[in-house]
C-alpha cells in the first residue's frame, strides 16, 4: 500500500509539472507552483524528485520511452518497411509532444549553456542515431538498401523526424503531417533502395 502511494504521489508530481511547464514553461515554473498544482509538500516532491531539472528528466525519459517502445513495436520484414512504419508513431508523438514543446524548446535552450543539461539533451539524439544506423546496416545486410554511411543515413532519418515533430507541433493543421512522414520516408528510402 505505501508503494502505490508513492507511485500515486510521483504521478501527480510529473502531471502536475507538465502542466505549469507548459503553462509558465520551465524556467518560470517553480517547484512551489508544482507541489500546489499536485496537491503534494516540498518534501514529498524532494524525496522523488532531487531538482526541477530532475522532473524535467523524468519527463522527457518516459516520452523517449514511449517512443522506442513504438519503434520496438514497428519491424517488419525489410528495414524499408519498418521505417516506412515507423511514421505510424507520429500522431501519438505529436500528441505527446504537443504540451511539452515549450519546455523542450526551453531545456535546448539552457542546453547550449549548461553542459550538465547538454549531455541529457544530446543523449537521445545519439542513442537514436545509433538506432537508424544499426537499422540501416541492417537493410545493407539484407539487401533492401544499398551500400551507404549508415551514420549519415542516421543522421538524416533522425533530422527528418525532429523537423517534422517541430512542424506539426508548431503548425498542426499546416499539412497533413502523418502523410506528409511517410511520403517522406518513401522518397528517403528511394534514394537509399537497391
Amino acid at each position: 500500500m505505501p508503494q502505490q502511494r508513492s507511485e500515486e504521489t510521483r504521478a501527480r508530481i510529473l502531471d502536475a509539472a507538465v502542466r505549469r511547464f507548459a503553462i509558465a514553461g520551465y524556467d518560470a515554473a517553480s517547484v512551489d507552483d508544482i507541489c500546489a498544482e499536485a496537491g503534494v509538500s516540498k518534501g514529498a516532491f524532494y524525496h522523488h524528485y532531487p531538482t526541477k531539472q530532475a522532473i524535467f528528466l523524468a519527463l522527457m525519459q518516459g516520452w523517449l520511452t514511449m517512443i522506442d517502445m513504438g519503434m520496438d513495436a514497428a519491424r517488419k520484414d525489410t528495414v524499408p518497411e519498418t521505417l516506412v512504419h515507423m511514421t505510424n508513431l507520429l500522431p501519438g508523438v505529436f500528441a505527446a509532444a504537443e504540451d511539452r514543446l515549450p519546455m523542450f524548446l526551453e531545456f535546448w535552450l539552457q542546453a547550449s549553456r549548461d553542459e550538465t543539461i547538454w549531455k541529457a539533451v544530446i543523449a537521445p539524439y545519439r542513442h537514436y542515431q545509433e538506432h537508424f544506423a544499426r537499422l540501416v546496416e541492417d537493410g545493407i545486410a539484407e539487401g533492401s538498401l544499398k551500400p551507404t554511411d549508415s551514420h549519415v543515413a542516421a543522421q538524416v532519418i533522425v533530422s527528418l523526424a525532429v523537423g517534422l515533430v517541430l512542424q506539426g507541433v508548431l503548425d498542426p493543421h499546416g499539412a497533413d503531417w502523418e502523410k506528409t512522414a511517410r511520403e517522406s520516408m518513401h522518397i528517403l528510402m528511394n534514394g537509399l533502395a537497391k
